[in-house]
């Protein structure tokens, strides 16, 4: 008699993703069309809509909550808003744990939200992370449409289609792949930012230009200076440059959910992220990532993978637009004398599926995979870095 235990059919599903990521001025400007047209996309008659404002975002512009709810009445053929615009903390803390995100979760449920309402996110990226991560949850999706307002969310995070938050000094433990709905970037909030907030998209833009793109890498190492000076122009090209570089990844790396064990745009974090952690995320994301990437050069260095020119080049640059190049934590150690930033290679295998693969250089604007890291050679770099920028 045949048996069907072993019998096995196939299924095989594709489905696309599709969205929109604009750059604009003043969106909640009541005359800029643009978030209404964005949202008036779906093709639903006034579809509830739910907008949190990042509180760092709000005390710089203590215009911005009135200007929401002055938008929504000059379109409100188009938006509905459940509530008036809530303001949550900002910064790291929102994503440190699941209270702003249940927080979310819990407003979407009372207000009875559905699978085609919006929720409106605008903020720096660790707030979009949390509230696109309770959007991604409830009703196993909820329309998130993100306004970034931080050059880090405007040209790396908030453009891409991940979500997520922190579960002790594990960066991004739990999390989600969710493509948002539309992403409206609106270098206007840029100007307010802090000078050294500023700078920490700078680091993503150097990350990805290093590893993919030899001429973005000329131009921020020919702006460092006025980048450095915070000159808006020179800001939103890098910004502009390093959203599309990163927009070219997810569409063509033919990975977006990340099921490989290659991630080409991780350069400098596996360092970046223990950094945050050891420091219970008292140092910054762009931060982080600026003296790994540091570290990850000098260690492509001594493997051959770039001269030393190169190296010089991208420290010089580093330095010149005023970006970190080692922080103190780099050089702790715990009670057996080893170094507590190797714990990064361990988690970064553990959040790749078991197998290392971190990303190099190899030569400006390409780059190579590789399985191990020679500890030696990091600590050898952990002291070159704080040799030269320990100060």
């Amino acid at each position: 008699m045949a048996t069907a235990d072993n019998a096995a059919h196939s299924q095989r599903i594709s489905v696309p993703f599709s969205y929109p990521v604009h750059f604009t001025r003043g969106v909640f400007d009541a005359d800029n069309p643009l978030l209404a047209k964005v949202l008036d996309r779906a093709a639903d008659t006034a579809p509830k809509t739910l907008v949190y404002l990042d509180s760092g975002l709000v005390e710089a512009h203590p215009h911005l909550p009135d200007s929401v709810v002055e938008y929504a009445n000059r379109h409100r053929g188009v938006i509905r808003t459940a509530q008036p615009p809530r303001t949550l903390p900002g910064g790291e803390t929102a994503k440190d744990g699941w209270g702003t995100a249940l927080e979310v979760v819990e407003d979407i449920g009372k207000l009875q939200l559905c699978r085609h309402s919006f929720v409106v996110a605008a903020g720096g990226g660790a707030l979009l992370d949390a509230v696109g991560f309770a959007a991604a949850l409830v009703h196993r999706g909820v329309r998130l449409v993100r306004l970034p307002s931080t050059t880090l969310s405007q040209d790396d995070s908030g453009v891409g289609v991940k979500n997520g938050i922190n579960q002790g000094e594990v960066k991004n433990f739990i999390g989600t792949f969710a493509p948002p709905f539309a992403v409206i970037n609106d270098f206007s909030f840029l100007r307010t930012l802090p000078h050294d907030v500023m700078l920490d998209g700078i680091a993503e833009a150097f990350k990805v230009a290093i590893v993919k793109d030899a001429a973005f890498f000329d131009f921020l190492c020919d702006s460092a200076e006025r980048i450095a000076r915070a000159e808006p122009a020179a800001i939103e090209e890098a910004v502009r440059r390093s959203a599309l570089l990163h927009l070219d990844h997810i569409r063509a790396g033919n990975d977006p959910f990340e099921f490989g064990v290659s991630r080409p745009l991780d350069f400098g974090h596996w360092s970046a992220h223990r950094l945050e952690g050891l420091s219970k995320y008292s140092v910054r994301h762009g931060q982080a990532v600026a003296v790994g990437i540091a570290l990850d050069t000098y260690y492509s260095w001594r493997n051959g993978l770039i001269s030393r020119d190169e190296m010089t080049r991208i420290l010089d640059a580093f330095n010149r637009t005023g970006l970190p190049l080692y922080h103190t934590l780099l050089s702790r150690r715990d009670k057996d004398k080893r170094l507590l930033i190797l714990e990064g290679l361990a988690q970064f295998r553990e959040h790749l599926g078991g197998r290392l693969s971190i990303t190099l250089p190899r030569g400006i604007g390409s780059r190579i995979e590789v399985h191990e890291m020679d500890t030696a050679v990091i600590e050898e770099g952990i002291g070159f870095l704080a040799d030269n920028w320990g100060s």
